[in-house]
């Protein structure tokens, strides 16, 4: 929309005019992709098996499927029943890889089950990686941070602290790039790539960089009070409360406040006669 918008066709825009209040078809993003699916960490979780063998996709998509609790939530059944059918459906072409939606938690479970195969010789290595069309990795405001409603949707700190927080943590391969499906200037992308190599070392690395990758974005959404997205992080904080932690920011009751300022100043007033 935004593409046909610039291109000359001004009655895409709700007031014919300019894009100040939005066009004229949902966005996809707002309506769909961010309250069914960013809100609670979903995204497009990569895998390539390095070894270049059909054998081993076929081994980590039965163990992805393995991971998931189709009973969890429905974008979990969902993605059970895409990963179940992905031989039968042939949707490689080329190199041995594999996509599939899950949330942080679900990404780090399949992490540790693959790289705990490869540590075993089930399998050869393999490359981890995500879309840029992701929860944490982009800010694009016309798309990815479509719904976040602060103010924060048209600045980059998101894509850049991910971006950094994954170095940080020892991610194999970590960039941070423009573009990214909405044009050049238009978002700034955070990715990651991760080699998983079966090592004690590695495990540790996607225990801490895996949740930092996508509950950045979730958190950044519970923070524009994004439903969803705040009922994610509480259920987040209370399965990490010993380790983890994200603040969610109540908003104060305005009433209250006037109240009690009222208040101590009547105090005050009366206290100096």
């Amino acid at each position: 929309m935004k593409a046909v918008f610039d291109a000359g066709a001004k009655e895409i825009a709700k007031n014919g005019r300019d894009e100040s209040e939005g066009f004229i078809f949902p966005s996809y993003v707002e309506d769909i992709m961010g309250p069914m699916l960013f809100d609670y960490g979903y995204g497009p979780f990569r895998w390539v098996c390095l070894s270049g063998k059909q054998e081993d996709l076929i081994k980590t998509d039965r163990a992805a499927m393995d991971c998931i609790d189709p009973d969890r939530r429905f974008q979990d059944r969902d993605n059970w029943v895409w990963i179940r059918d992905a031989e039968e459906n042939k949707l490689v072409v080329g190199t041995q890889a594999r996509i599939l939606y899950q949330d942080a938690l679900g990404r780090l479970k399949i992490a540790l089950k693959f790289n705990e195969m490869v540590r075993n010789g089930e399998i050869g290595p393999v490359m981890l990686g995500r879309d840029h069309h992701d929860t944490g990795g982009t800010d694009s405001p016309f798309r990815e941070t479509a719904n976040i409603k602060d103010g924060s949707n048209i600045m980059a700190d998101m894509a850049t602290h991910c971006f950094a927080g994954n170095a940080a943590r020892g991610m194999s391969l970590v960039a941070l790039h423009n573009g990214g499906g909405v044009g050049i200037g238009k978002a700034i992308n955070g990715g990651f790539g991760m080699v998983l190599d079966g090592s004690e070392r590695v495990d540790n690395i996607l225990k801490t960089a895996m949740p930092w990758d996508a509950m950045g974005g979730v958190a950044r959404r519970s923070w524009a009070r994004n439903e969803n997205s705040i009922k994610t992080v509480i259920e987040y904080n209370n399965q990490f409360k010993d380790t983890d932690h994200i603040t969610i920011p109540y908003l104060p009751d305005e009433d209250l406040i006037k109240k009690l300022v009222d208040e101590k100043y009547e105090l005050i007033k009366l206290k100096n006669g």
